[in-house]
């Protein structure tokens, strides 16, 4: 075994400069001829085979340490080997051991090997020739597999440093943990047959620096599962990953630290998949979540001086079969344009709803119509201002060939002043697809009911379409904010010429209004619409007299749903709204303001007004005095004992929801009592998704990703987001911008999110980025198109902006003309 060089204090770069320079000086000074060769020489040029290995597939294990040698070397020998004899014939490879560093100068020796493996024990173990072999063997495309303490290995090269990845915090605990491994990567052979949540003993290092963004992650420890000590990484830890690097591939794993380890089934598959890259063996993506590999790219220009040419309020967008994208400006105009709040004039609240199509082919933006809404009075408190207007857009399963374009809309000429009642309604019109422009005149009406407007607000507005024809359509709870502390919204006093505007009881919790609810209706040819089975209700209920249910409701109890979306792959729902304004919980009424995140599998009732997350109740209020608190709501039990409702009493069981947050953390949750109910004691609050929280606040759901590879563009996200649902928030501070893994065994029925990786890197936050996420969608080419709703309130500005992510990153790894035992594809 080699013994170890003596430590220096800067990188071998940096000293073999300083004395390649002084023997230069040398030389001259003292007039005889420089050096040829420098002590600490570049990596030279080779006779290595480009790529190196063949089709009798070579691994070296290299296991040299600056100290003992460690335990675990003979246990990572004899698993190697066993995954190189086992498996399919065409996977398998022979591998050979040694502690004998001169083999990194031997292109002879080195050469034949398809992968090295660093079963290292750390310290300073190749001398600046050898390291200059290995950084030689990955420039001709060689593969590289780091165990643990490969980590700790050549600690003063910049160089391995970046092959590795990233390099132990001095902090990290010694003690043997089991854990909680996630795995977010399906797709890489590594770990697409692990376990979505991996359970293992092992020793966890903690990073000197996070690597995320700069390397592609396969598997993560969540820290909440163990002790991290003092240089923990938090939410986001990073344990195995791979990277292209130099010319070759990379892939490390942190795990491996015990003997035990090496004998476990699924560590023995992780390091087979990783050997399976590493060797030319297979291909896989290392490239999916480095942030440089994504580029966002702004699309629509500023709209011209007092006009809204390139958009309108950002509001909604989908993109149609041929990449076109279609999105829609709820109402307000540009800053000059008049808004009118005096409800005695004729024109109050008059706004116009555009809807604009960009064309990626030419990239032009063409207006193609616009509604005449209700919707545009400005800014203001809760008796002055209004969500209405055009609130969202669809497009028919038949556009190619019928044109038609759903749009969710508060007219203004279904305005009745007197009552402050509004008519909101879904129709049906006909874009003319050669040039872009929506006939008005071909509106079929397929859905109107009654809104409230003498207070905001939480108007919902998105759609979306399932594999079966049906129209999911969801609507806000109509209802206001200020006369509840910001709690569950129940207060049944307030109220304008007899219709309650402060009780959402009335709108979400009422089994007869369309208010606060997911929508689901088949619309047919002629413009109208039928019931699909599964629905909540059938309108036809019996109980309690009978009359007292709507047969469209698929979902109830939900609060501002302005965006939904559909998988294309499994049909589940998903579901974002905002929640009430409460900064905090109070034991006396219940649960701070939770945003929240719902997959929904089957017809529902998700809590709104009574409870919220994880089925935690809000306090019940009733007259004569509705200041003072009433008993907990029994979230299994729901009673809908408002004044104001005219739908049932007993209601459906509450469903949990998937993700909520508040200002203090992600999925707050509480002890309870006897009874069931919530201590709300902040102090007392355990936070079930530490990778999120809120503060201002406002749910912006997004699409699940489904990789589709006969249409797959050149900016096409990869393969590795395929099944994971993006959840976002308006706001772009500590607010979720994530992509997240749900769990087949539990969605739909309060499961947490298995994983989450954050995209705020990706697409990009900050003033002169995607500050203010209004929507997000997948075009057919695997592009995202993302709307910025821009800098102000209630109408467009300079910001207001389209955006498109692309993906930048390349192909697979290595090329297929490199695999080791197939041909060329």
């Amino acid at each position: 075994m080699q013994s170890a060089p003596h430590h220096r204090s800067r990188s071998r770069r940096a000293a073999a400069a300083a004395l390649a320079a002084g023997a230069l000086a040398a030389s001259l000074l003292s007039g005889g001829t420089a050096a040829t060769a420098s002590p600490f020489p570049e990596p030279r040029a080779s006779a290595l085979p480009s790529p190196p290995g063949g089709r009798n597939v070579k691994v070296l294990v290299f296991h040299a340490s600056a100290t003992e040698e460690s335990p675990t070397v003979d246990a990572g020998i004899e698993a190697i080997e066993s995954i190189g004899l086992t498996g399919p014939a065409d996977q398998r490879f022979k591998t050979v051991a040694t502690d004998d560093a001169s083999v990194f100068t031997s292109d002879k020796q080195l050469g034949t090997f398809n992968a090295v493996v660093f079963l290292t024990g750390g310290g300073d173990v190749l001398d600046p020739e050898q390291e200059a072999g290995l950084e030689a063997y990955l420039k001709a495309g060689g593969g590289f597999l780091g165990i643990h303490d490969a980590a700790r290995t050549e600690p003063y090269s910049d160089w391995f440093t970046g092959l590795i990845g990233a390099r132990p915090a001095n902090a990290s605990p010694a003690a043997v943990q089991r854990a909680t491994v996630e795995i977010p990567d399906r797709s890489h052979p590594a770990t697409k047959g692990l376990p979505l949540e991996w359970k293992r003993p092992d020793k966890w290092f903690n990073w000197a620096s996070n690597p995320t963004g700069k390397v592609h992650t396969v598997a993560k420890v969540r820290e909440t599962s163990y002790q991290p000590g003092t240089g923990a990484n938090g939410v986001d830890h990073p344990v195995s990953w791979c990277r292209d690097y130099s010319g070759g591939r990379s892939f490390y794993t942190g795990m491996g630290g015990t003997v035990e380890s090496f004998a476990e089934t699924d560590f023995r598959d992780h390091l087979r998949g990783a050997l399976l890259w590493t060797t030319r063996l297979s291909r896989a993506d290392c490239k999916a979540t480095i942030d440089a590999n994504y580029s966002a790219v702004r699309v629509t220009q500023p709209n011209q001086p007092g006009q809204q040419d390139q958009i309108g309020e950002p509001h909604g967008l989908v993109v149609a079969p041929d990449g076109r994208v279609l999105y829609i400006g709820r109402g307000g105009g540009t800053n000059d344009a008049p808004v009118v709040t005096d409800w005695n004039n004729p024109n109050i609240g008059k706004g116009t709803g555009q809807i604009h199509v960009y064309d990626p082919a030419t990239k032009k933006v063409t207006l193609a119509g616009a509604l005449t809404i209700f919707g545009n009075k400005g800014g203001g408190d809760e008796l002055v201002k209004v969500e209405e207007g055009l609130l969202g857009i669809e497009l028919d399963p038949g556009f190619e060939s019928n044109g038609w374009v759903y749009l969710h809309y508060t007219p203004h000429s279904g305005l009745d002043r007197d009552k402050q009642v509004a008519e909101r309604r879904v129709s049906r019109f006909t874009l003319d697809r050669a040039t872009n422009k929506l006939d008005l005149a071909s509106e079929k009406v397929l859905l109107k009911w009654p809104v409230q407007v003498h207070s905001c607000c939480h108007a919902g507005g998105g759609m979306a379409w399932d594999s079966k024809g049906n129209l999911y359509i969801a609507t806000g709870d109509n209802n206001s904010s200020g006369f509840s502390d910001g709690y569950s919204g129940n207060n049944p006093q307030p109220n304008y010429k007899g219709l309650s505007f402060a009780d959402a009881r009335r709108t979400a919790g009422n089994t007869h209004n369309l208010n606060g609810k997911i929508l689901r209706i088949h619309p047919e040819p002629d413009g109208t619409y039928t019931l699909p089975e599964g629905n909540l209700f059938t309108g036809k209920e019996q109980d309690e007299g009978g009359g007292r249910t709507r047969g469209e409701i698929y979902v109830m109890g939900v609060r501002n749903p302005a965006r939904i979306s559909v998988d294309k792959k499994t049909d589940i729902l998903y579901a974002g709204w905002v929640g009430p304004d409460a900064g905090a919980p109070s034991t006396t009424w219940g649960p701070a303001k939770y945003d929240t995140f719902a997959a929904i599998t089957k017809a529902g009732n998700h809590g709104w007004p009574f409870c919220m997350g994880n089925k935690q109740p809000y306090r019940d209020r009733n007259l004569p005095d509705p200041a003072k608190p009433l008993g907990w709501y029994d979230c299994d039990a729901p009673k809908n004992e408002s004044p104001n409702n005219d739908g049932l009493v007993n209601l459906p069981p509450v469903t949990g929801n998937t993700i909520w947050y508040s200002p203090q953390g992600g999925a707050p949750d509480f002890p309870r009592d006897a009874a069931g109910v919530p201590s709300y004691r902040n102090e007392e609050a355990t936070y079930l998704l530490p990778w999120l929280k809120g503060g201002g606040q406002a749910t912006m759901d997004g699409p699940v990703y489904r990789y589709d590879a006969a249409h797959a563009g050149a900016g096409a996200w990869p393969e590795y987001w395929d099944g994971k649902w993006f959840v976002g928030d308006f706001y772009d501070a500590d607010n979720p911008r994530h992509a997240v893994l749900t769990d087949p065994k539990t969605v739909g029925k309060g499961g947490l999110p298995v994983t989450a990786e954050s995209l705020k890197k990706i697409i990009p936050v900050g003033q002169g980025g995607i500050r203010n996420l209004m929507d997000w969608k997948f075009a057919p080419d695997g592009s995202l198109y993302v709307l910025d709703y821009g800098r102000g309130f209630f109408t467009s500005d300079s910001q207001s902006a389209l955006w498109r992510v692309t993906y930048t990153g390349g192909a697979a790894t290595p090329a297929a003309k490199d695999l080791a035992r197939k041909a060329a594809q």
